[in-house]
């Protein structure tokens, strides 16, 4: 298989491009280094079959051109983090709108079968009980850019679907719940690696409100081999599927176990959102996924605890403390 990644030199990305090259496959990094990093592909870089390609999903030549050439489409190329949404809401739209567009065009139009990369961000507010694909989305106040993200992965979702359905070319939606390991960094306000570096450093845990909310973590290790499987998968086909861990853990507990997994000296502190993100920030208190579907279909079960993936970025980070962050 030739498979295009999309926003391939991230996180998710890198890593799916690691397991891609080692399953035998050419794999075709399209990436503008907005967010990822080319440090992420030190394991594949020199590998046969692998190319990289610094460009935007916005450049509506440069993804036909290499589309054309692909077996498969994995588009993970995003604006991501919530510095960047709340600081950037019109770049952020433009990218994750129109980009997703241009990439599912392209592959309808070359019969390629894709893959579009969606979040739990889309269900908002709604705290259910192990939310399923087909639940209800709770939105705050669309002039708040904190839901502007979650409005902009919904319609990215329509059109991946509606593509899918209308041309035949097999497309699925992947929806994940705060994925984590190796590679993510905080600097764009991702919770862990963010804490974690905090701990490493012995400097206070910033906790945003009041640590109560309640997150489950999937280890990136879980979830990346499920993507090419979901790809080959034609009862997946125009659906979305939830992926993610099943360890619930508060925002203020997790702190806790970074401070002791790291035996750091790090005191917690509190931040309000207001002083986080600005004014008019808003959160949920719980999110919590049922992959029950995952399961069906390709058999999909989570086997890292919260333990593990933390301990996995903290070699990680420790290993690579001398290595420049993406700017």
């Amino acid at each position: 298989m030739k498979a295009v990644i999309t926003g391939g030199a991230g996180f998710i990305g890198s890593h799916l491009s690691d397991h891609l090259i080692a399953q035998g496959n050419e794999v075709i990094v399209l990436d503008d280094l907005s967010t990822g990093s080319l440090v992420n592909l030190s394991r594949v870089k020199d590998a046969p079959g692998f190319r990289f390609v610094q460009g935007s999903i916005l450049d509506e030549e440069l993804v036909n051109e290499f589309i054309a050439q692909a077996d498969a489409v994995f588009h993970l190329a995003a604006a991501v983090g919530v510095y960047n949404i709340v600081d950037k809401p019109l770049q952020s739209l433009r990218v994750n709108l129109h980009g997703t567009e241009v990439v599912v065009e392209a592959a309808v139009r070359h019969r390629v079968p894709y893959m579009v990369a969606s979040t739990s961000e889309v269900y908002g507010k709604n705290d259910a009980d192990g939310l399923k694909e087909n639940d209800d989305r709770i939105y705050g106040s669309p002039i708040k850019s904190r839901w502007s993200y979650a409005a902009a992965k919904g319609l990215d979702e329509l059109v991946a679907h509606v593509y899918g359905k209308e041309s035949g070319v097999p497309c699925v939606i992947t929806r994940f719940f705060n994925v984590v390991g190796p590679r993510q960094t905080g600097q764009y306000g991702m919770v862990v690696p963010r804490f974690i570096d905090q701990a490493l450093a012995n400097e206070p845990i910033t906790v945003y409100g009041t640590g109560s909310q309640r997150r489950c973590f999937g280890s990136v290790f879980d979830v990346v081999p499920t993507l090419p499987r979901l790809l080959k998968t034609s009862e997946a086909y125009n659906q979305a599927v939830n992926l993610g861990g099943h360890e619930e853990v508060s925002i203020k507990g997790l702190a806790d176990r970074v401070v002791e997994l790291t035996g750091s000296h790090s005191e917690i502190t509190y931040v309000n959102y207001e002083q986080a993100y600005g004014e008019g920030y808003e959160d949920m208190q719980r999110r919590y996924p049922d992959t029950s579907l995952a399961a069906r279909l390709i058999g999909y079960q989570p086997t890292r605890d919260l333990n593990t993936i933390i301990d996995s970025i903290i070699e990680h980070r420790r290993s690579t403390e001398s290595v420049p962050q993406p700017a």
